[in-house]
């Protein structure tokens, strides 16, 4: 059996059900489970290549068939089929051959010659092709149209590099924990071990090219964690100082918890409603040999959770579209649906209302989405603003822009800071 072959056969299955709208995690969380033989990194690859390409394969397969919407199996497989094709990892023969194979494989015999023929199709028709979908918005940019709108209408100029950045490998970003080693001194072991690097912030390093967290040096010792660029912001942006009382409301998987305790001596309490989630949250602070107080919790029933001593500091990294970090989950794009922006915009107008009332006087709240839609970002704050006497914005302590898009160094995050008065 073909290595492609087989990794075509477990790939497609995997996003005929994300179509069907089930989420790329719960999917790989069910093939750990069922322990199948095809490389992770090679599903990796079929499945969220396929999925960051979806409105585009979807549109050459309608191009191509004769047919109405038939089995929705056998059109994951052509999906998949056609991102490898284009991927330009494999010679097209190859491709053309191994679908096939993956067809009986699939136990969809009779999908075999018409598996052959629409890839043959494409291959003959490419560029002829390419002018026709290209008159559809979701095959051209390969996010929903609902998706498309918001942001042209957010950010006219730069609407296409934001849906460009969206369809792209994500980068990847070390944090460097200076509790335990210098900048520029973990940057020389990189070199030393083959790692190409380039600092972007204060503990920021840029690898030129992801590597496996194993061939980080120190990893396991909790010298540096894996954490976009844009994500670091928030500990910048907290102002944080020795001997706060500080609480991360929704903080799993605990990247930024992690960061602010390394960033200063506070007592961190960590709050998450996953008990899942929680347990991660801890073990991702004991490998950084770093303690706080971590709670299964719902932030907005404070009688379940808070001790009735205010917090100096609150982060309010709130639930969201997700929008900014799309590329790394390119199944987002297609399980959302339009109105979820405003569902996800009363969650977070519930969550501001209530961590308000746990700040102490002369606190500030840092409130982060890891979305670029304005519903859930200015439009939050501002409402908030306005029904709230006394909240002040304050300007960001890092000097950047409350909004910050997805390019090649970094994710799309979105930060406000609010005073409370004293």
């Amino acid at each position: 059996m073909s290595a492609l072959a087989a990794a075509l056969r477990d790939a497609a299955p995997m996003v005929e059900r994300v179509a069907a709208g089930v989420s790329l995690a719960a999917e790989f969380d069910r093939i750990a489970e069922e322990g199948l033989s095809t490389p992770r990194g090679a599903l990796i690859d079929l499945t969220h290549g396929t999925l960051r390409r979806y409105g585009r394969v979807q549109a050459i397969v309608r191009q191509l068939s004769r047919r109405e919407r038939g089995d929705a199996l056998v059109e994951a497989l052509l999906w998949c089929s056609l991102y490898a094709l284009e991927s330009g990892r494999y010679a097209d023969y190859t491709v053309v051959d191994q679908a096939v194979r993956a067809c009986g494989l699939l136990e969809r015999w009779n999908a075999k010659g018409y598996v052959n023929a629409l890839l043959r199709g494409f291959l003959r028709e490419r560029g002829s092709l390419e002018t026709r979908i290209q008159a559809d918005p979701e095959a051209r940019y390969q996010h929903p149209r609902w998706w498309i709108e918001i942001v042209r209408n957010a950010y006219p100029a730069q609407a296409d590099a934001v849906l460009q950045a969206g369809n792209s490998h994500p980068p990847m970003c070390l944090r460097v924990n200076r509790r335990r080693v210098a900048l520029a001194q973990y940057q020389e072991r990189l070199q030393q071990a083959g790692i190409s690097a380039r600092p972007l912030g204060n503990e920021a390093l840029l690898l030129e090219h992801p590597v496996p967290i194993e061939r980080l040096p120190g990893f396991d010792r909790g010298e540096v964690s894996v954490q976009d660029a844009g994500a670091q912001r928030a500990a910048d942006c907290l102002d944080l100082a020795d001997g706060q009382r500080v609480l991360d409301a929704c903080a799993a998987p605990g990247g930024k918890s992690g960061h602010i305790v390394e960033r200063a001596q506070v007592a961190l309490t960590a709050l998450d409603a996953d008990a899942g989630r929680c347990a991660r949250l801890e073990r991702n602070l004991a490998r950084l040999g770093l303690g706080a107080r971590v709670m299964h919790a719902d932030c907005t029933r404070l009688a379940e959770w808070f001790d009735g001593t205010p917090f100096d500091r609150i982060l309010a990294d709130v639930p969201c579209s997700a929008s900014g970090i799309a590329r790394r989950h390119p199944d987002i794009k297609w399980l959302r649906r339009a109105d979820d922006v405003a569902a996800f915009a009363a969650r977070q107008n519930a969550i501001l209302d209530s961590l308000w009332q746990v700040l102490g006087a002369d606190g500030k709240l840092l409130y982060a989405t890891c979305s670029v839609f304005p519903q859930e970002n200015d439009a939050v704050i501002e409402a908030f603003l306005a029904r709230t006497p006394g909240a002040v914005r304050l300007s960001l302590p890092d000097r950047g822009a409350a909004q910050g898009l997805p390019d090649a160094e970094r994710d799309g995050f979105y930060y406000a800071l609010i005073r409370k008065p004293a």
